[in-house]
């Protein structure tokens, strides 16, 4: 039976979303999103936070790199320290020492993700994707050489933890209740996370499957609204899933816009060239004054795609988990400091950067600190590659206002896909 869902909640006020300057003929938006713990211009990069940490970087790093919010996640969270620590320590931003807006998952990707052994969802390329059986595939697909950790029945999910095995079980409620401790200023609903694997079958069960935890998530997030009351208001997104399949992304995007949700993700699995006809499709049918965010994107490419085609905020980790193998972005490409050119190299990692990094080491020292196993190189590369990120997103944003935006896209994919093989572009 249909649960009765309330048109809204009274506290929904303390979140909401202001369109700004539209892009002509596309689905490019300016707009700011306001949340209890501060503003966020949109376009906007969120950086990833997993652990209530962004890795090797201090919360003032990540300030100083001018990102304005941070993305944690419930999975991890969950397992370690426990939401209850969380919500003791005041909510996430209080516990990590970060003052501005905070996101966090509902631990549907990761729940399944790891499950499956599939840790990458956004550019996978289903089937016939190089070391996968494509007979050993379809619904119950798992990856080569990975045990399947997670079971999905109509109410949740069962789950092994990655760290010692132990047995979990996640649904929409108890994804809220963590969530609610936990505390972020944006929270997803519980959702199914499928892969490019699945059939088109499973795929329509998982997206009812979706819908239904949907009307859940909210029905327990407004009570825990009312049970903590007190406590900031925190904005519930509803997450569209579909894959690849249009009529099913805007089935979704169509069954969660009739509920009272302050948002929308989009997720799933999708092929890394369809991006941008996916997020437009979403664009095409949800509301106009809620914010739309991409979960797991971050190279220049996929971020023009994504805000061309309607996006207002992503995330993703790829800055900083490139940086531990000590891969940097420049306006040229990202090269790697592990290489021997680098040794008696005594410029910065970009020309004009004006990072911390560019601003005090060269590439020569970082490169001794990689070949030397310092951890000091994870921080200081780290720190320019979410620089780098923040800026070309701030950059878009402005070229959306002064209608400049194509023109920046051309130069900016231009210079960065070259091919050069030069941090200088020569």
């Amino acid at each position: 039976m249909k649960p009765e869902l309330p048109e809204s909640h009274p506290r929904q006020s303390e979140f909401s979303f202001d369109v700004g300057t539209r892009l002509e003929g596309t689905h490019a938006r300016t707009g700011t999103i306001h949340t209890p713990h501060g503003d966020i211009a949109t376009p906007a990069f969120i950086t990833v936070g997993t652990k209530a940490t962004v890795k090797a970087v201090t919360p003032e790093q990540v300030e100083d790199t001018n990102a304005q919010a941070v993305l944690s996640n419930a999975y991890h969270l969950y397992l370690q320290p426990g939401p209850d620590v969380l919500d003791a320590a005041g909510g996430l931003g209080s516990f990590m020492g970060w003052h501005g807006p905070t996101f966090t998952d509902s631990g549907g990707f990761q729940v399944m993700s790891l499950g499956s052994g599939f840790k990458k969802v956004i550019d996978m390329n289903g089937p016939g994707a190089p070391g996968v059986d494509a007979q050993a595939g379809g619904d119950d697909a798992v990856a080569p050489g990975k045990e399947r950790l997670a079971n999905v029945d109509d109410d949740g999910v069962w789950f092994k933890s990655h760290l010692n095995g132990d047995k979990h079980r996640f649904s929409p409620e108890v994804s809220m209740g963590v969530q609610h401790k936990i505390g972020a200023d944006i929270m997803f609903a519980f959702d199914e996370l499928t892969t490019l694997y699945n059939s088109r079958g499973y795929q329509e069960e998982a997206l009812e499957r979706t819908r239904r935890w949907a009307e859940r998530c909210i029905l327990e997030h407004f009570r825990l609204t009312d049970e903590r009351e007190g406590k900031p208001y925190q904005a519930l997104f509803g997450v569209i899933q579909g894959a690849q399949y249009e009529d099913l992304r805007r089935k979704a995007c169509s069954d969660l816009s009739e509920m009272p949700f302050d948002g929308f993700g989009i997720g799933g699995a999708l092929e890394k060239e369809n991006l941008g006809t996916i997020v437009g499709w979403c664009a095409e049918v949800l509301p106009e004054n809620k914010p739309r965010h991409l979960l797991g994107i971050s190279e220049p490419d996929d971020i023009f795609a994504a805000i061309e085609a309607g996006a207002d905020t992503f995330d993703c980790v790829s800055p900083t988990r490139v940086a531990r193998n000590s891969a940097f972005y420049t306006d040229h490409g990202r090269f790697n400091l592990a290489g021997r050119r680098y040794k008696t190299d005594f410029t910065p990692l970009q020309e004009g950067c004006d990072c911390y990094t560019c601003t005090h080491y060269t590439r020569a020292y970082v490169h001794h600190l990689y070949k030397a196993d310092e951890l000091l190189s994870h921080t200081l590369i780290s720190i320019h590659n979410i620089a780098f990120t923040v800026r070309l997103v701030d950059r878009a944003r402005a070229a959306i206002e002064d209608a400049t935006f194509f023109q920046l896209k051309e130069d900016v994919l231009a210079k960065y896909y070259a091919g050069t093989g030069d941090p200088q572009g020569r």
